[in-house]
């Protein structure tokens, strides 16, 4: 055949793409599993980091070790909740490839929503909560801890798919997520969210806000709705935990005062034997 012929160059073409288009899909099957571990990882990753965990993984000999070992400590329980609040059958963990899909469904018994337990090496007891919106260019998510009255922020982190470096993309850094420690998502006993607030400063004082990014007004708008709109998808499941820990305080305090009560008659007779 005259290799300077069309014949020749459109076979000899389709050839050589059957046999790349074979050997990308030997190479995408091969390291499916090793991509979707370290996907895994990422995640471990980031929801340590709302705890403010791992953050020495960079330093250890081999970091996606550090970074499972650490998980595996201090993440002591997950499980799932349906929008109603209840405890559902489920994989908290694998959920989080779907989020998008279950705060988008109206019917709460359908709803799947993740929650993770953690125990700091203090012994403080944690609750995370993912969140997932959108940004300006596409998706944002990140994780919420909150402390055990269920009220007050311990960590935050987010993430995104597609915000403008040095602008939206900032929501990703500790610059604007160290702002939310400390934080309350309830005033008065109501849902308030954190309020992103634009300005320097602008959220001084305020328990329920954090100052927005500069220069990323919209993507900071979508990590207030985003976090408004998830923490209201896990409002019956924050409200049980909350009213269960107001039934739970006049018990302790009566066991307190019954302790009492058995010690003074011990500490009256000990004073008249004296």
């Amino acid at each position: 055949m005259n290799k300077n012929s069309n014949a020749y160059i459109i076979i000899y073409a389709s050839v050589m793409i059957v046999i790349v288009a074979i050997l990308l899909s030997v190479a995408a099957l091969a390291l499916k599993d090793r991509q979707q571990a370290n996907i895994a990882v990422e995640k471990q990753s980031a929801i340590l980091s709302a705890i403010g965990l791992g953050g020495d993984a960079d330093k250890a000999k081999d970091k996606t070790q550090y970074i499972k070992d650490e998980y595996a400590k201090h993440i002591v329980d997950s499980y799932v909740v349906n929008g109603n609040g209840n405890r559902v059958e489920g994989d908290a963990f694998e959920l989080l490839d779907g989020l998008k899909a279950e705060f988008a469904k109206t019917d709460k018994e359908a709803m799947r929503l993740p929650v993770f337990q953690a125990k700091l090496d203090n012994g403080t007891q944690l609750n995370i909560l993912a969140v997932y919106g959108t940004g300006l260019w596409g998706p944002i998510w990140g994780y919420l801890a909150l402390e055990s009255d269920w009220d007050t922020i311990y960590g935050a982190v987010f993430a995104h798919q597609g915000e403008t470096p040095g602008l939206g993309a900032e929501i990703a850094t500790p610059h604007f997520s160290s702002q939310f420690p400390g934080k309350l998502i309830f005033d008065n006993g109501q849902l308030v969210g954190i309020a992103v607030l634009k300005g320097v400063g602008a959220s001084a004082g305020n328990d329920h806000a954090v100052d927005a990014i500069s220069g990323g007004t919209i993507t900071s708008r979508g990590v207030e709705i985003m976090l408004r709109d998830c923490l209201t998808a896990y409002l019956p499941l924050i409200e049980r935990q909350r009213a269960a820990q107001v039934e739970a305080t006049p018990a302790a305090e009566t066991a307190e005062v019954a302790e009492a009560a058995e010690a003074a008659p011990v500490q009256e007779a000990n004073v008249e034997n004296e």
